[in-house]
């Protein structure tokens, strides 16, 4: 019998719920062809509900979040809001109740034209990035003394724990040795500025002795950010801290097609997982219809990949990459030439050629 999987649907606010809206279009067209069933849970929380209700999230809610076998998220973020009000009590809510300490996102090249960088084509990036993420500055542990005064002082603490840092680090020594593209594993610190770090270096060192198949190599993050420029065919799997992981990884996207294109997944091996675009929800564009989904429908495929529905996953990526090979959209921005809609029809029927 066919499984049918229980999937939480947050549209968020902005262009969260037209990206949104085409992604799930493309699952169940997914669905249908692979021949397995989705039964979808949507959730209204963002800025309007807020507006309407007061509600961020409210617990029976996230309880019955839970209960899915995935989520799939739109963007949050509004400028009626303060800065992080809404990020935090949503998105960060589902990072850390949900234990999801693994943040992957591909830095994947389907074709030459999408890179700025002269001379590189797909051989030279494909890459994953593990992040780990309910940790570091993003922890919640801040705060302010004499706000608005010329003595303001404001604070935030860098946490990393061993069990944070060894299961995160554990995690992408066993994805590089599935992954079996060079089976090298890069980690990103500052241990020679940030002193708390050398947790990390040591703990990379301990773990890495279990993965002799396993080349390791250890970079500062500035050095990396010139060298996945100039040299990006060096990496195979990445990891790192939440902080350094989040700016790396946009570095890595515009160096691929840009946040149009970037997808990522926030997981709990074995648990409800998330799975959502890198982008924003870039209000000044909601309601035109002008929004690429294609970031969507790839954290899409990212979740088939999570549920065990690979051939329907594989299949995804291969249509995403044949629209983009096909070079019928130039742009994968705001202006590519299509609506979200358009966008969304033409991976659908990529998806039945």
């Amino acid at each position: 019998m066919a499984k049918t999987y229980r999937i939480a649907v947050i549209p968020g606010d902005g262009i969260g719920p037209e990206v949104v809206r085409e992604g799930v279009r493309v699952l169940e067209s997914v669905a249908a062809l692979e021949g397995f069933g989705v039964q979808l849970t949507h959730f209204p929380f963002g800025a309007e509900h807020y507006l309407k209700t007061q509600e961020v999230f409210p617990d029976a809610a996230f309880e019955h979040v839970k209960q899915h076998d995935a989520v799939l998220l739109g963007a949050i973020g509004d400028p009626r809001m303060a800065p992080g009000f809404l990020e935090f009590g949503i998105v960060a809510r589902l990072r850390f109740g949900l234990d999801l300490f693994a943040n992957l996102r591909p830095v994947k090249l389907y074709d030459e034209y999408l890179t700025p960088l002269k001379g590189k084509g797909p051989e030279h990036l494909d890459m994953l990035v593990v992040r780990e993420n309910t940790e570091d500055a993003y922890a919640g542990m801040w705060g302010q003394f004499k706000k608005g005064t010329p003595d303001e002082v404001a604070t935030q603490e860098i946490i990393f724990t061993r069990k944070g840092v060894e299961r995160v680090i554990r995690y992408a020594f066993e994805l590089c040795r599935a992954r079996n593209r060079r089976r090298k594993l890069t980690l990103l610190t500052k241990a020679n500025a940030v002193r708390a770090m050398e947790l990390w270096t040591r703990t990379f060192a301990e773990v890495g002795a279990e993965y002799p198949d396993i080349t390791r190599e250890h970079q500062y993050i500035d050095a990396a950010c010139m060298f996945v420029v100039t040299a990006p065919e060096q990496y195979d799997t990445v990891v790192t801290s939440n902080m350094f992981g989040d700016i790396f990884t946009d570095l890595g996207a515009a160096l691929v097609g840009g946040l149009g294109l970037a997808a990522s997944a926030n997981l709990h091996p074995g648990r409800v997982s998330l799975f959502e675009s890198i982008h924003g929800s870039a209000p000044q564009f909601a309601g035109q219809n002008r929004a690429n989904p294609l970031a969507t429908i790839m954290a899409v495929s990212m979740m088939l990949d999570y549920l065990g529905e690979t051939p329907g996953a594989e299949r995804l990526e291969r249509a995403v990459e044949g629209l983009i090979r096909s070079r019928r959209m130039p742009n994968l921005g705001m202006d590519s030439g299509f609506g979200t809609d358009q966008v969304g029809n033409l991976v659908i029927e990529a998806l039945k050629g």
